[in-house]
């Protein structure tokens, strides 16, 4: 009954934030990711990119210290911090509630899309709803490739899958296509973007998804 009544209004509030999103015309993301996969990288080459073309806001999740947020600082994205230690549990995700405290922190009706960069965990991000219009999540072929397998909610919550770090493929003993064989067992279809943060490959797709998704959330909105 506990956890009933948490996810209850949890979904409450993760409706209310979807709604204030729609109503400034905003689209969100929920990026996902285990420690250490890419995330932030594969963020701030995006935040590159995106200069000019999308005005981009960031609530960014880490259970403590600013340093994930100060690396995003300096691409002209609208930045609001959420430590999870600072009041709320030191949690190991983010729920709605946590993003709703940020909210007031950001100029949403002066943004294009919201980043919510979750807290670094492969289990607990995915079972809250936090509002967000899609799910991305940041995976690492460095992580091998059972992870689909082991956390299978993660992988069936996203939207899109980033792969990342396939530059080093040709160091690793790693098999991609037992990789995608896996993920189709659990999200067969799911899009998929390969990229190299450190390189930049595959960037320019990651922000074109986010155009995309952009275009399309605004004229279902306004239909």
């Amino acid at each position: 009954m506990v956890l009933e009544r948490i996810f209850e209004e949890n979904d409450q509030t993760a409706a209310a934030n979807r709604r204030d999103f729609d109503t400034a015309g905003l689209t969100a993301v929920n990026l996902m990711s285990s420690p250490g996969a890419g995330k932030t990288t594969v963020l701030c080459e995006a935040l590159r990119l995106l200069q000019g073309r999308l005005a981009v806001g960031i609530v960014e999740g880490d259970i403590e210290t600013s340093i994930d947020a100060d690396r995003l600082d300096g691409f002209g994205a609208a930045i609001a911090l959420i430590n999870t230690a600072n009041g709320f549990g030191g949690e190991c995700h983010l729920d709605a509630p946590m993003v709703r405290s940020a909210l007031s922190r950001l100029p949403l009706a002066d943004l294009d899309v919201l980043i919510i960069e979750n807290v670094g965990n492969l289990v607990c991000p995915a079972e809250f709803d936090v509002g967000a219009h899609a799910n991305a999540m940041v995976y690492s072929v460095t992580e091998g490739e059972e992870k689909p397998l082991k956390y299978p909610v993660m992988f069936r919550s996203a939207d899109l899958v980033i792969v990342n770090k396939v530059d080093l493929i040709p160091h690793l003993d790693y098999d991609l296509a037992l990789f995608y064989a896996n993920l189709n067992k659990v999200h067969p279809g799911v899009a998929v973007i390969e990229t190299s943060a450190r390189t930049g490959h595959g960037i320019d797709q990651w922000c074109d998804w986010l155009s995309d998704l952009h275009r399309d959330t605004r004229v279902a909105t306004i239909g």
